[in-house]
């Protein structure tokens, strides 16, 4: 039996982390009043910084003040979860501000056409990192980059390398604060973003949720019409192809599963590819990527209610998400093992390449081998996680997922699996 420590039980903040939480632990304690942060003092002060005050069309004054009262209530932030929170909405509101005058100044960009999409949906942490960065690199591919999502403006090649400089030091302080989360997650300047990042502008996105305990902003956020935050994404992919122009776009996100009628009616052509893993190991995988990046902003985050979220909301959105899918026409999506993607990931790109009828070319395909070489290296400091941390069973997953499992044949790991962490490269 593999004794060795999980991912989550290695969690220890650096000791200038625990000293600077504990000081604002003890102003906390000292009752001084705390001024509560508002949707329209940060506006104000987006305004004033970037001296811009048209953010373009879609309401989100009520998305953002939501936001902020769920994360001031609920999600007990620590002292740098309070400066991460302030500084993530502003730099959020003068992105959309600058992206915004961008569309003045470049007409063109209102002409980008976004055509055949391709989206990677699937569980999280079933693979759809790995496959998002292996079709990226086919230089007829583009997806958005960390650094052109944190900084999209200019939407021309000015500035671009100190862009991705303040983007890669952005990265090594939230390596340096969470040093185990990139066992977990690649982060990186370079490295192709989630479309969460996409609809953060709209303050309706999963992103707040991954990183704050915010429950009565879920619950809302979950009884939204999303075709706006999809109008949002798509502005955002047109933005960024105004900058460099490819023959596709690959975009992943698990959470597109919840939202497809949605991004349908922005995407009517979208492709797409589904990754599957059993639900037991996808759950586990998930709620220790959550449980260590919320704990990087608070000091009380809870690994059990991470799990049970984790379960009642990707049960939900599967079954949500087969009903949907049933509506595609068959040529429209393609489906892809976990197992596969692990064993022979060259062999699972070339599948959904002749899938959909695309030439994968001799440069891509080394290309895509120069990055399985780098994941392999990185092997030895893998993600490790276990079910029974969370409070949860392998019976209660399998019981709720079982409709999934099911139609796709997935069985419950072997005993040995169960005994063991498990390890993963999504």
């Amino acid at each position: 039996m593999n004794n060795s420590p999980t991912t989550l039980q290695q969690i220890r903040p650096q000791l200038p982390v625990r000293l600077f939480n504990g000081f604002g632990a003890l102003l906390e304690k000292s009752r001084i009043p705390s001024t509560r942060t508002s949707a329209a003092d940060l506006i104000e002060t987006a305004k004033r910084r970037s001296g811009l005050d048209d953010f373009g069309d879609g309401d989100f004054f009520e998305a953002l003040s939501r936001l902020l009262e769920s994360c001031q209530d609920e999600a007990r932030l620590n002292l740098i979860g309070k400066i991460a929170l302030k500084t993530d909405v502003l730099e959020t509101l003068c992105a959309r501000l600058q992206m915004e005058r961008d569309r003045q100044l470049y007409p063109d960009i209102t002409r980008q056409e976004i055509r055949e999409p391709l989206f990677i949906v699937g569980l999280p942490r079933s693979g759809t990192s790995v496959l998002h960065r292996l079709l990226g690199a086919d230089p007829e591919h583009r997806s958005p980059l960390m650094w052109e999502v944190r900084s999209p403006s200019p939407p021309t090649r000015d500035d671009e390398k100190r862009r991705i400089q303040r983007a890669t030091q952005s990265c090594n302080f939230f390596n340096w604060l969470v040093p185990t989360f990139r066992y977990a997650h690649t982060v990186g300047a370079e490295v192709p973003q989630e479309c969460v990042s996409l609809m953060t502008p709209t303050f309706l996105s999963d992103q707040f949720d991954a990183m704050y305990y915010v429950p009565s902003y879920r619950t809302w956020f979950f009884r939204q019409d999303l075709r706006p935050t999809y109008e949002y994404h798509r502005r955002f992919l047109q933005h960024l192809q105004f900058r460099r122009a490819a023959r596709r776009w690959i975009l992943k996100a698990p959470t597109h599963m919840f939202a497809m009628p949605a991004l349908l009616s922005v995407y009517p052509d979208a492709l797409f590819v589904q990754t599957h893993r059993t639900p037991i190991d996808a759950m586990a995988s998930v709620s220790s990527l959550v449980t260590i990046l919320r704990s990087a902003f608070s000091d009380a985050v809870d690994p059990f209610i991470v799990c049970r979220e984790a379960i009642d909301y990707w049960s939900e959105t599967m079954d949500k998400f087969l009903s949907e899918r049933d509506r595609l026409a068959r040529n429209r999506i393609c489906d892809i093992q976990y197992d596969e993607i692990r064993r022979e990931p060259i062999d699972a790109v070339r599948r959904i390449y002749e899938y959909f009828g695309w030439i994968l070319s001799r440069e891509a395909e080394q290309r895509m081998r120069v990055l399985v070489a780098s994941q392999a290296e990185r092997q030895s400091a893998n993600h490790r996680y276990d079910l029974s941390q969370f409070g949860s069973t392998a019976q209660e997953v399998l019981s709720v997922f079982a409709t999934y499992c099911q139609r796709f044949g997935l069985a419950q790991p072997s005993g040995v699996q169960q005994k063991q962490a498990a390890r993963s490269v999504a």
